[in-house]
Order: structure tokens, then sequence, then C-alpha cells
């Protein structure tokens, strides 16, 4: 695995090389100038190449976009491109760990007197002095995904889903109700061994961040970093998940992956999903049509009454390149321009993290993402400031032993604690 690693970054590194040599290094465009944007997401590729050929056309300056994702991973190619020479004008990153490489290197410009600044609630603050040095990619969320007919075929209210005893009364009356429905499961839920995302990423933010005041409290992840758990509140989020996974399509939870987790949920079989609004590219091109929406992953007695809304990535301006202004402006056009507007939100099928952009996705959980959001009723994304690996290498495998039911919540609560020990 580690050879073939190696052989697709070399490859890809001779590709950038040949790209760069090809259209004359950073002398092209009208008015001799060009950067490059290295893309975490593959999905978006050729919705930002067509908005950096419309900005060309507007500005002369050409945007070269290289974007790694799927099978060709982004981490190890944009460490691979610094470690060359190869420095380009923007890049991304997710989290504290690209914030610690990015600032460790000296490639964090400061972006705070950027225009946008002012129209987002999301941009990334430096942690040592809280200067605005991330642009955000977009606005991502999640909750627990339903299907808005079924529910109401099942006569349950999804506004009165917002504490853990009116959602297993749910599960309990939907789970009853399986041949009337036409489903095989409550809940299209996967939790193995490829989906540790899903729950060492995911769902460990709903122990960090619910019912925490949105981007003013970093209770319980402070307390993590310190070795650290709050025992009766992750006694409730285990109860919470073992629920889930009781009520899930037993193959699907166990071994399916992506693609069958979004396809139980497409064609009927469950009422909920846990996933969030990045799936609805793959319900289009499945030709879903129902409506959907989300209720929140509300493990606590209390009425927890939001979802988890965050920019899942940043944009950083890279102060090594050599055209470090040029970036910024194209920046700034991305998010001010009807143009940028159209490409983020009916090009990419994004959420747009700025206030200022009043085009609605067209995707049903992207709408209610967003409708979440305008309200305000929001939780924070915190589980990439957890220690990199910690969610998907340690947590994910706890998570499924006991979806299998190796372990049952108090043994869960006791691993989960045991690893967090360990971050001391």
């Amino acid at each position: 695995m580690k050879r073939m690693l190696l052989l697709s970054i070399t490859v890809m590194l001779l590709l950038i090389i040949g790209f760069v040599s090809c259209s004359g290094g950073k002398s092209g465009g009208a008015s001799g100038k060009e950067i490059t944007l290295v893309s975490n997401k593959i999905e978006i590729d050729a919705a930002l190449k067509e908005y950096a050929a419309i900005y060309e056309g507007q500005t002369g300056i050409k945007v070269n976009i290289i974007s790694f994702g799927g099978e060709t991973p982004y981490a190890p190619n944009i460490a691979a491109m610094f470690n060359s020479g190869t420095e380009p004008e923007i890049f991304v990153i997710e989290g504290k760990a690209g914030y610690d490489d990015a600032k460790g290197s000296g490639r964090i410009a400061d972006l705070s007197g950027e225009p946008w600044v002012r129209d987002t609630d999301v941009a990334y603050h430096d942690p040592a002095d809280g200067k605005v040095i991330g642009f955000p990619v977009a606005i991502e969320g999640w909750g627990l995904g339903y299907n808005k007919a079924l529910l109401a075929q099942a006569g349950v209210d999804p506004n009165t889903l917002t504490n853990v005893a009116a959602i297993r009364a749910a599960f309990e009356k939907i789970d009853s109700m399986k041949a009337q429905l036409g489903i095989d499961g409550v809940v299209s839920m996967a939790a193995g061994p490829g989906m540790t995302w899903v729950t060492g990423l995911h769902g460990m933010n709903a122990y960090l961040t619910l019912d925490l005041p949105y981007n003013d409290s970093t209770l319980y992840i402070d307390m993590l970093n310190r070795g650290e758990v709050d025992n009766a509140r992750l006694t409730k989020f285990a109860e919470y998940y073992n629920l889930l996974f009781q009520y899930a399509i037993r193959n699907t939870l166990l071994t399916g992956g992506y693609d069958q987790q979004l396809g139980d949920f497409a064609v009927g079989k469950t009422v909920f999903i846990h996933q969030g609004n990045w799936t609805d590219p793959t319900f289009k091109e499945l030709g879903v049509t129902m409506e959907m929406g989300y209720v929140p992953h509300a493990f606590l007695d209390k009425n927890t009454d939001a979802i988890f809304v965050g920019a899942p990535s940043w944009y950083l301006v890279n102060p090594k390149a050599p055209n470090v202004e040029e970036a910024k402006k194209f920046l700034a056009a991305m998010a001010s321009t009807s143009e940028g507007h159209d490409y983020m939100v009916n090009k990419a099928g994004m959420v747009p993290a700025f206030k200022s952009v009043t085009l609605s996705p067209a995707g049903q959980l992207s709408r209610a993402v967003q409708e979440w959001a305008g309200k305000g009723k929001i939780y924070a994304w915190q589980q990439n400031e957890m220690p990199a690996g910690f969610g998907m290498d340690i947590m994910g495998p706890v998570f499924h032993q006991m979806a299998a039911g190796e372990i049952n919540t108090q043994g869960f609560v006791r691993l989960f604690t045991e690893a967090v020990a360990k971050l001391k």
C-alpha cells in the first residue's frame, strides 16, 4: 500500500510539473500573472474550473485548479507538493492538524482585512492571535435526516424530536409499523471499518458540541484534549448511539459502505439516515425526489433543538507563493460577486458560508441545513480539533464494537474514557 501511495504521489507530481511547465510557469494570463488553487473536493473540480475560467475572462488572471480526493488523498499530495518546492497560492486545511502544519511551515497569510470577513460567521481564526486566516469553502451540516412522507405516515411530528425520550418513542412506534410502512429498518446507519468518519468524527462531534452556544464554548473538546470526559454526558451519548444501532438494518450497519447506507434510505427502506447534506449530489444521481429534512441528534433528556453546522474546510493563502494579492482578490470575488455565488450554490451545490448570498441550493438536505442555520439553530463543529487520528482510528473501532454487540454502553464508556486518558 505504501509503495502504491508513493507511486500515486510521484505520478501526480509529474503531472503537476508538466502542467505548470506547459502553461509557462507563473507568467501566463493576459495580465502576466496566474495563481494556483489546490482543492480537497474532487466532487466540485469541474464547477471550480468553470468558475476559474469565468474569472480569467473577467480579470485576465489565470487560475489553475488542482483537485485531490477520492482515491488520490489530499493530505499526502499537498505535502508532496510543498516538499517538491511547489507553492500554490491557495490550499485547504480541515482543522487543527492542517493548521498546525501550515503554521509550522510559515504558510499562513493574515486575511483579517479582507472584505468577506464581515459576511461570514465561520472564518478560521488563528488560535495564537485571533487573526482571520481561513476562507470558509462552504458550510455543511448534519442531524438525523428523515423521509418526510414516511414520518408523516407513521404519525410522528419531527418538531417533537428534540430529546432522547421522544426519539426513542418514535423509533419504537416506527419499528412496530415496519410492514405497514414497507421499511426494513428505522435508521440507515453504517458503523463498519470503512465508515469510521461517520462515527469517529461526526458521531464524536455530537458529544463535543450538543447544547453548547455556537462558537462560544469549547468545554468538552478542551476536556478531551486534557484527557478528561464528562461521565454522565458520555453515558447518555453512548445510550443514544446504541439506540441508533439497535434500530438500524444490521447488514448495512456492520458491513455496508457509503453507497449501501444511502441506497437503503433512497429507496425507502428506512425512515431516518445518519448523514450530512454532502449526500445531496448522490441522491440527485439516484433520481431521489422525496422530501427530506433534519431533526437533531438529541441524545440528552433536555430539549436540544439544533443541528451541527460548520465549515468543513477553509482556503488558506500561502505567503510563500508568488501572487498572494491576486489570490486574495480571487477569494474576494468568489464571496461577493453574482458569478461566485452562482458557482457556490448552483454549480457546486454547496451551502454558502456568506450571509449576502440569497440563492438556495437545490438539494433537499442542503436546503434543510440552510433553514436551520438561518434560524440560528446550530451547534458547532469541533471534531476536527481532536488530535489527528483519534476519531477515526481510535474511536471508530469502538463504535463498531458496540454496533456489533461486542461491548455494551458501559463498555463503550470505559473504552472511550481509557482512550481519552491517553491524550494527557
